[in-house]
């Protein structure tokens, strides 16, 4: 919150939901701190899509942080959603930098002692002036830290919503919540309440095991489908075929089976090969050994071409405890069956072309010929 030396808080990020709610913390802290009526306190939207709705934005925040209090006493002000700081097509127009250098005087301007502003803006470019400014004088947080921060990040929220609730996760469960869901700070905040909840939340030491993870949670993640994945690695033909007609009984259709199947069996075959030149050894319950790995990824992530964007064309991109996850659950075949998967998974592709009203049917085949 402002402090005598500073004229405002600004909060910034990458992330809006984690922003907005550590902003919705301040805001609500200042209220309870100054005991400001309904009539102290305001909060504007900032959300523009064009430099017509930036100019009414801050023509609106410039109002109310120069109207005078009815009964006296701090007023707050939440200036919230601002989006118009971004590296984008409105954020770049010369009307939004105008509007900017607009809003930065009027921030020069404040008297913290009457009035107590939270400026919460995502995403946000820290190259631009205004934010280095806001950085030198503002009450300022990152929320959510750089990019590279963004994993610790996640799992921290994600840690302190499951205490909340008076839980915690067992190894291994908070790991495959996060691969399952994905950076998607709304849908593991409202994951983790359900898991905790199961788990029996508020109980003494309650616990989201990774089985209760498997059970409730969907997989939200890049369109991957765990359960009939799972089954078909697993080398459990009777699982895979339920999972199969579950798919298809919903109205699912081929392709994102066939592209789930190939994605495992590239990051299988990748691994089968490293275990195989005794690169890596089988991982362990926390996966694989994180010393072999780093010599592993130095020694053959030069061959990928430096592409650093998660793929399952490149084995060292994926996470180290989740590919563990996955050789453990697998019932990881030789180097041919793999390979013989990726030409059965092509000759898939090719039959369902031929036959686009038996999808489910070719799709069973397969995982008959494959699994006995």
């Amino acid at each position: 919150m402002p402090t005598a030396e500073k004229n405002f808080t600004f909060i910034c990020g990458p992330d809006d939901f984690i922003v907005n709610r550590l902003g919705r913390e301040r805001f609500e802290a200042l209220a309870l701190a100054t005991k400001a009526d309904e009539f102290s306190r305001e909060i504007i939207s900032g959300f523009a899509g064009n430099v017509a709705e930036v100019e009414t934005a801050v023509a609106r925040f410039r109002e109310v942080v120069q109207t005078m209090p009815m009964f006296g006493g701090q007023r707050i002000i939440w200036f919230k959603d601002v989006n118009f700081l971004a590296d984008s097509i409105t954020g770049r127009a010369e009307g939004t930098l105008q509007q900017v250098a607009a809003l930065q005087e009027l921030l020069t301007q404040i008297n913290p002692a009457e009035v107590a502003v939270i400026v919460t803006a995502a995403p946000v470019d820290r190259r631009r002036a205004f934010a280095k400014w806001c950085e030198a004088q503002a009450d300022f947080t990152l929320a959510g830290g750089d990019s590279e921060e963004a994993g610790a990040t996640l799992a921290a929220i994600v840690q302190d919503e499951a205490r909340s609730f008076g839980a915690n996760f067992a190894s291994g469960a908070m790991e495959l919540l996060l691969q399952k869901v994905g950076p998607n700070t709304r849908l593991l905040t409202e994951e983790t309440r359900k898991l905790a909840t199961y788990a029996g939340g508020g109980a003494t030491a309650a616990v989201i095991e990774e089985a209760h993870v498997e059970e409730l949670t969907p997989n939200f993640a890049e369109g991957d489908f765990f359960a009939a994945a799972d089954r078909f690695f697993a080398g459990d033909l009777p699982g895979t075929l339920v999972e199969l007609q579950r798919h298809f009984f919903a109205g699912g259709d081929a392709r994102p089976i066939i592209s789930a199947f190939q994605n495992r069996n590239r990051i299988l075959l990748q691994c089968r090969v490293l275990l195989d030149a005794g690169d890596l050894r089988a991982p362990g319950p926390y996966g694989f050994d994180k010393a072999a790995w780093a010599r592993t990824q130095a020694a053959y992530a030069k061959h990928f071409g430096g592409d650093a964007e998660k793929s399952s064309y490149n084995f060292f991109t994926q996470n180290q405890w989740y590919v563990g996850k996955l050789v453990s659950n697998a019932k990881l075949p030789p180097l041919r069956r793999l390979i013989d998967n990726q030409q059965e998974l092509v000759r898939v592709f090719e039959e369902i072309i031929r036959r686009p009203h038996e999808q489910e049917a070719v799709l069973r085949d397969m995982a008959v010929r494959c699994l006995t």
